[in-house]
């Protein structure tokens, strides 16, 4: 829809989990060394906890890609089974017989049958059991004894657990204990700062074949961070109806006060100042201040080249500077061209309604 008129190749704001779109922040690649080392050494049940949104599904299928090909991964994701479903699904998936499907004695031995043939074979199976805050008590019950299926020297199958922070309220329940006891790895996703927000927004954009500085203003970035709260999933669709009215506009780049219809829309108020408040560093490390933050003169390779006149197409590299090394200061509304945000608001809503109908 957008594609062509910001210069992109494809949408760079879908919300499926697409590896190729992942931008790695601290808490990301810290998640994805623990998948990748938990998946390669074999070491039972690694946990991933994050808020809805966040990632974890993009990071396990990040992990997933990179497996050899002898690495066989069956993926969970619909927690609202009950246990025979369960059983079932797993037959399926493992594509086991059909009495395996009726009967969970059947399909255990099955199961660990071909286990310890695929070990055999220097192959190694992995099971992912996604949205695990949802799973009833009896099937977490079921995956803690899923994990129990190992010889004197390793597990026979690697199990990858992931879910919101209820999840790890849940395993510290005592009818749990004995699955929290066998987690051997576990790690949490945060949500992003406003640097790394900038970051991930900046890294979307150019895997779509785009610049971020064409794409939106240095405000606009800022008021995406504060309303979405960091989580990325928020990010992208505040970004994606964005650069929708944008087109519809015809603005380029999106301003913040596009942003902040669009958040109206969609009823996203400002998180609290605490989730939004830019952390200055020591000042022995700060670039010198000049009266306007547009300014200010921008540290880049060997020396500082002042900044020209402020424009919306400063780049988003920029900004991930200037949120690093300045303190907080109130976005200006970026210029709207000759249509007001009210405007480009009905244009936006206008062209949906073409492309639904």
């Amino acid at each position: 829809m957008y594609e062509q008129y910001f210069g992109l190749r494809e949408r760079p704001f879908d919300l499926t989990p697409n590896p190729r779109f992942l931008v790695l922040t601290e808490s990301h690649r810290e998640a994805l060394a623990n998948l990748e080392y938990g998946i390669g050494s074999k070491k039972g049940i690694t946990l991933i906890v994050g808020e809805a949104g966040s990632g974890k599904t993009t990071m396990i299928r990040a992990a997933v890609e990179k497996l050899p090909a002898r690495v066989h991964c069956v993926h969970l994701h619909n927690p609202t089974l009950s246990r025979d479903e369960f059983n079932e699904m797993l037959a399926a998936r493992f594509k086991l017989s059909k009495e395996a499907s009726q009967s969970k004695a059947a399909m255990l031995i099955e199961l660990e049958s071909l286990l310890r043939s695929r070990r055999a074979s220097n192959e190694q199976t992995v099971l992912v059991v996604d949205e695990a805050q949802s799973l009833p008590g009896e099937l977490l019950e079921e995956i803690r004894l899923l994990a129990n299926i190992e010889t004197n020297d390793e597990k026979l199958m690697t199990l990858i657990i992931a879910g919101q922070p209820e999840l790890a309220e849940r395993l510290n329940d005592q009818s749990l204990r004995q699955l929290k006891q066998r987690i051997a790895l576990r790690c949490a996703l945060r949500p992003l700062s406003p640097q790394e927000t900038a970051a991930y927004i900046a890294g979307r954009i150019r895997a779509a074949g785009g610049t971020g500085a064409k794409v939106f203003t240095r405000e606009a970035v800022a008021l995406i961070h504060e309303r979405s709260g960091g989580i990325p999933r928020t990010i992208s669709v505040i970004s994606d109806n964005a650069l929708v009215g944008g087109f519809a506009a015809g603005q380029r780049p999106v301003g913040s006060d596009l942003v902040r219809e669009i958040c109206r829309d969609f009823d996203l108020s400002p998180q609290s100042a605490a989730m939004s408040r830019m952390v200055s560093p020591p000042d022995e490390i700060v670039a010198p201040m000049q009266p306007r933050v547009e300014d200010e003169a921008v540290s880049a390779g060997d020396g500082a080249r002042p900044a020209s006149a402020a424009t919306p197409e400063q780049s988003l590299l920029d900004l991930e500077h200037r949120l690093r090394y300045a303190p907080q200061a109130t976005p200006r509304a970026a210029r709207s061209g000759s249509q007001s945000v009210a405007g480009a608001a009905g244009a936006r809503r206008k062209l949906l309604s073409f492309f639904r109908s």
